[in-house]
């Protein structure tokens, strides 16, 4: 009995997906502008509105390491390297300190790889340290706010708590020298210790012209309902999955793998790009790790994003309308996963995709070379350019000091 109705929802989805793919055909002239101040702040021009000073350090610090290993540029992190690059040649950059809004020190800090490519965090903390007592010596501005009008791109895992593990992320905290600055990070969650109020939430680095080459014509009807690709179980460190992605992913796994609604597997197979533009939903089982490429692909793609995160901070919250394109499930709602995807209206699709399908909003969550107005470069010069102007608090009095120097692990102390 449960096969023939498995069987009865496969042909009841599969007019529902060519009903979707005729929809799409006759709209597909249509795009629904964002209404609000979301739509409005996606198209903001960030020029004029800010200055930005940036540090002149030796190499060592960035392009020596990236000379070292060039994979850098193109991992998830690699948005640190190429938000240098960009700021060198923009309008916004200026080379009097004197009138800059902001400060930027160019510092790779996920750019030591092991030989399978994952960025090792164990030296970051001595770098950025090392890099912060350069300026402080070599340049007046830092010491008389202490950083906080500086701003770090630290994209690693858990942001510029600089460890890929939570629970000695957490342990570690948000490097002390960092406390007063702004920080542009991957890693967006609400109420926890590597996410520092203020910080400004960035998409992870995705490769533009690898998933520009692999577009299919938006008219391709939508025959797979979900989609997913990627790990359920961190074999080697948690092989229960209660853990990993707090238990999401290994959920998803256990309860839909044999659902024939659901394409989803380990395997990323030659067609992965072109799968993900045939879905109507791409599965974001982020867990605790919200820089996930998933979330980028899908919205480059066009399906809707089914984010399964709670207290999750989304890239550029304050002007992509991600309630309006995504789909919020809560983890401990993962086993009805199925029933609360099959009962969304098809109305309530129809303008998700509306939505996804807005040049604006894919803009925002990439970052060619060269820029493009809109891109995800310009969103984090908008999110600087918000902070402004900066008030008398930033700005410390004679004599005063309230970072500790020397606080953090002894390990961090040591000489970069």
């Amino acid at each position: 009995m449960k096969t023939l109705m498995w069987v009865f929802a496969v042909l009841l989805l599969s007019s529902f997906l060519f009903m979707i793919g005729a929809r799409e055909l006759d709209h597909s002239q249509q795009r629904e502008r964002i209404s609000g101040s979301a739509g409005d702040v996606l198209e903001d021009d960030p020029v004029g509105r800010l200055k930005v000073f940036v540090y002149e350090l030796p190499s060592k610090y960035n392009k020596k390491i990236l000379q070292k290993d060039p994979r850098c540029l193109t991992h998830m992190f690699a948005a640190e390297i190429f938000m240098h690059r960009f700021l060198l040649s923009s309008p916004v950059r200026t080379l009097n300190p004197e009138e800059a809004d902001w400060f930027y020190t160019p510092v790779y800090t996920t750019c030591d790889l092991t030989p399978n490519g994952l960025p090792l965090p164990f030296k970051s903390p001595r770098m950025m340290r090392s890099a912060i007592q350069l300026i402080s010596s070599n340049w007046p501005y830092w010491n008389r706010t202490e950083g906080a009008d500086h701003f770090f791109v630290t994209p690693h895992d858990f942001g510029a708590c600089f460890h890929y593990q939570e629970e000695k992320a957490i342990e570690r905290g948000i490097l002390p020298m960092l406390q007063r600055a702004t920080l542009v990070q991957t890693f967006g969650q609400q109420n926890h210790v590597c996410l520092k109020q203020g910080s400004i939430t960035i998409p992870p680095y995705a490769p533009p012209q690898k998933m520009q080459a692999h577009l299919i014509p938006p008219d391709i009807p939508r025959s797979i309902f979900v989609y997913f690709r990627g790990l359920f179980y961190d074999v080697g460190n948690d092989p229960e999955g209660g853990y990993y992605a707090r238990g999401a992913r290994a959920a998803v796994w256990e309860n839909f793998k044999d659902n024939p609604l659901f394409d989803i597997s380990t395997e990323h197979p030659t067609t992965y790009y072109e799968d993900m533009q045939r879905a109507v939903f791409c599965l974001c089982p982020l867990g605790w790790a919200p820089w996930s490429p998933r979330l980028v692909e899908g919205v480059i793609f066009g399906c809707i994003p089914v984010i399964i995160a709670d207290d999750i901070v989304l890239p550029f919250a304050d002007a992509i309308p991600w309630e309006d394109i995504g789909v919020f499930v809560a983890e401990k709602d993962v086993p009805n996963l199925d029933t609360i995807l099959t009962s969304i209206p098809l109305e309530v699709i129809l303008r998700k995709q509306r939505l996804l399908a807005n040049p604006s909003m894919k803009q925002a969550m990439l970052f060619p070379q060269p820029a493009q107005p809109g891109d995800a470069f310009h969103q984090i010069l908008n999110g600087l350019a918000r902070k402004l102007p900066h008030g008398r608090s930033v700005y410390l009095r004679p004599g005063e000091k309230t970072l500790n120097w020397t606080a953090g692990p002894v390990g961090d102390l040591k000489p970069w």
